[in-house]
């Protein structure tokens, strides 16, 4: 009986992960460029039978929620008409550099620091500076990422793809970083348009009925767990 336990608790710690997950969705479902996150489930250890059992048969351990990545759906482009946003089409990142090294973003509300450097809204720099006191509506990007003032090119934006991005890996600041899974990052053919923001690629109402469905098998799962304590019961006062 201990098993039919640890098999819905382990449903319950499942269903757990998943709703923090839909909730993080929910949370970021305003935030540029975000992309929701893939809840599967994967199996847990089976083992034999015990004794008195068929041949073959096999008991299982439960369900363990894993991340299978972020769906790459296009979100919808919103028009700013802000000369610094840009969105992207279609696959790719815009490279930055931080403190901790590279990052990859989706987010194209860039800023201009005192300095005149172009950096992403979470602070990184994007490696192109601008002439100090350049009005911000004299700025033009480029759908391959180059940047100029008036005629003159000041730089280009890094903009890369990478070949399996279910293997990036998350910052918590909507940046991504590369790891062995990922691959490396390259360049080709990425697009801007400058003027608009991608919106994050999260349904409101595909979220919502992913939190009831979850709250629902965290409910089932937790009445299993009283069931087995009351057949628990009752098979000791049998022995009594």
């Amino acid at each position: 009986m201990l098993e039919g336990m640890y098999t819905a608790a382990a449903g319950m710690a499942a269903q757990q992960q998943r709703l923090a997950a839909v909730s993080n969705d929910l949370a970021n479902v305003n935030t540029t460029g975000y992309k929701r996150v893939r809840v599967a489930f994967r199996d847990l250890v089976y083992t034999p039978a015990g004794p008195g059992t068929s041949p073959g048969v096999i008991e299982g351990a439960g369900a363990a929620a894993t991340s299978v990545g972020r769906g790459a759906a296009q979100g919808a482009l919103k028009r700013t008409d802000r000369q610094l946003d840009v969105a992207l089409t279609g696959p790719g990142f815009i490279r930055a550099r931080g403190e901790g090294g590279d990052v990859l973003t989706r987010d194209g509300a860039l800023l201009v620091d005192a300095a005149g450097r172009l950096r992403t809204s979470s602070g990184h720099l994007t490696g192109v500076t601008v002439p100090r006191g350049t009005n911000e509506s004299d700025i033009r990007i480029s759908g391959d990422g180059r940047v100029s003032t008036g005629t003159r090119v000041v730089g280009r934006l890094d903009l890369v793809v990478v070949r399996a991005t279910d293997g990036l890996k998350p910052n918590g600041d909507n940046t991504y970083s590369l790891t062995a899974a990922s691959g490396p990052a390259t360049a080709a053919g990425v697009r801007l348009e400058q003027g608009a923001l991608e919106a994050s690629n999260v349904d409101i109402a595909d979220a919502m009925a992913d939190m009831i469905e979850a709250q629902r098998s965290f409910e089932l799962a937790s009445r299993a767990i009283r069931m087995q304590d009351q057949l628990m019961e009752i098979a000791n006062g049998v022995k009594r």
